[in-house]
């Protein structure tokens, strides 16, 4: 593609533009070939103008940065400087370039339920005929191509290349994760989003954000800024952040549907919890539905109740079709996902509980549905919000039988130190550094009707530690131990 063209719409200087044929951009200037874009994005932790000589070097065509840089004088590149927000201007160069993605493109953000709601409406898409995918922690989940991992959020070149990847198999609807990083990088500017949702607002990555007014900020881009006006907001009417959305959407013109057990659109009327799941009573556009749903966890109901009202967002009604498919959903990988039964019938669940809230939702509910002891097994990961540690120690000291605090991903962090922050709030806690034998010790303990979840790891693969990632996965670890009981 011609660089005019990838530049509609970018405010630029240019000292001696030359009309030169594109073809790649990236913001990684290892990725580059000859006759690619290098946008130099100015990130969280690094400079990317300080790539500008490596990027020259492997061949780019052009060069696009922001704020001031002194180019080399021998560089036969046309150099572009961006007026502006440098992030403005990739957005716009991303949409482009890649302008053929997806018509049907829907986002969650909020604190914990984004992977279960984005996977669920991909799901219920896919049944109404749709081509899907989703995109998130999990990675990119579609009926076209093998999963591939990815950020929660990618970045906005590899956010687009995988759209129109995904569009060039034939995929017209995709749900999104919109992570807060990712909002506030901009990863998801110039993304039509036609339909958005927000699942509820608690305490994590405040060592990115470093406050919750800043992490709230950034959430409520998706509806203040990113988001089509035209589209729909499916708002959680439980939270105290409801208003201040509802207010956002309402001064924007976006249409908004509120669920929950406040919800007018969607409503979750009553409860009943089961061995293997729930019974629910609920009321949707002012219609009522009993649904046994094989999903253990009111947030699971809470996570459907989303779900569905996206997709009334993007289709305008709920089909029949759906409701009759909501006793045979299954849940997001890692998102508190049956390991295995003992032969003693004590049961094994790993979830990807992380945050404090997370966490003692999925005790309060395992609860429910334990008969005798309820164990937990969760640790910390490293460089990342210190101070839900020993909030999260408490939470697991109160509220179940027995604890064992492990290692989750401690990176360069020491894992020792960790642990003792955990175990500040944790008394009753054994400490079992290695994961691989915090589990096995856990499941050689259970007894008939206990029940034991693995948590924070969820479908994670491996066990970072320093900058070394040992390859290992909750479930996997799980069944081995579980088969020889």
């Amino acid at each position: 593609m011609l660089l005019s063209r990838i530049l509609q719409g970018v405010n630029f200087n240019a000292a001696d533009f030359r009309d030169v044929e594109i073809s790649t951009i990236e913001i990684n200037s290892q990725n580059i070939t000859p006759g690619g874009l290098f946008v130099a994005i100015t990130g969280h932790k690094t400079d990317g103008r300080q790539y500008i000589p490596d990027a020259l070097k492997r061949g780019a065509a052009a060069i696009v940065y922001g704020g001031e840089y002194e180019i080399p004088s021998e560089s036969k590149a046309v150099i572009i400087k961006a007026a502006g927000n440098i992030r403005d201007a990739l957005a716009k160069i991303t949409q482009n370039f890649y302008n053929d993605i997806p018509p049907l493109i829907s986002a969650i953000t909020g604190t914990n339920g984004k992977t279960s709601i984005a996977e669920f409406t991909r799901c219920f898409m896919s049944l109404l005929g749709h081509s899907s995918a989703s995109i998130g922690t999990i990675g990119v989940v579609s009926d076209v191509m093998e999963n591939i991992e990815t950020l929660t959020t990618p970045d906005s070149v590899t956010l687009h290349k995988i759209l129109s990847n995904l569009r060039q198999r034939g995929v017209d609807y995709v749900s999104m994760e919109a992570s807060s990083a990712g909002l506030e990088q901009q990863r998801l500017d110039n993304v039509p989003i036609k339909v958005a949702g927000f699942t509820n607002f608690t305490q994590d990555h405040l060592d990115y954000h470093q406050n919750m007014e800043n992490y709230f900020n950034a959430k409520k881009l998706l509806f203040s800024k990113v988001m089509e006006q035209s589209g729909t907001a499916v708002l959680n009417a439980d939270i105290g952040e409801f208003a201040e959305l509802n207010d956002i959407c309402q001064s924007r013109s976006i249409k908004v549907l509120s669920y929950g057990k406040n919800g007018h659109d969607l409503k979750l009327n009553a409860v009943a919890p089961h061995a293997r799941g729930q019974v629910l009573d609920i009321e949707i556009m002012g219609k009522k539905y009993k649904v046994d749903l094989p999903l253990i966890g009111e947030f699971q109901a809470m996570n459907v109740l989303c779900a569905l009202g996206m997709i009334i967002g993007l289709t305008g009604e709920l089909n029949q079709k759906i409701i009759d498919y909501l006793p045979r959903l299954k849940g997001a990988i890692g998102r508190l996902d049956c390991a295995g039964v003992l032969k003693n019938g004590a049961g094994v669940y790993v979830d990807y509980a992380h945050t404090p809230d997370a966490l003692e939702n999925v005790l309060k509910t395992m609860r429910v549905h334990t008969q005798n002891r309820l164990w937990v097994m969760f640790g910390c990961g490293g460089d990342r919000d210190k101070l839900k540690r020993p909030i999260m120690g408490k939470i697991a000291n109160d509220l179940a039988d027995f604890v064992i605090v492990t290692d989750d991903n401690p990176r360069s962090e020491n894992p020792a130190v960790i642990r003792s922050e955990i175990l500040a709030q944790c008394p009753k806690a054994v400490e079992i550094a290695d994961r691989v034998e915090a589990i096995a010790f856990a499941i050689s303990h259970l007894q008939s009707g206990d029940m034991l979840v693995l948590a924070g790891k969820g479908h994670e693969s491996g066990q970072k530690i320093g900058d070394i990632i040992i390859p290992m996965n909750d479930i996997d670890e799980a069944k081995k131990q579980i088969a020889k009981y």
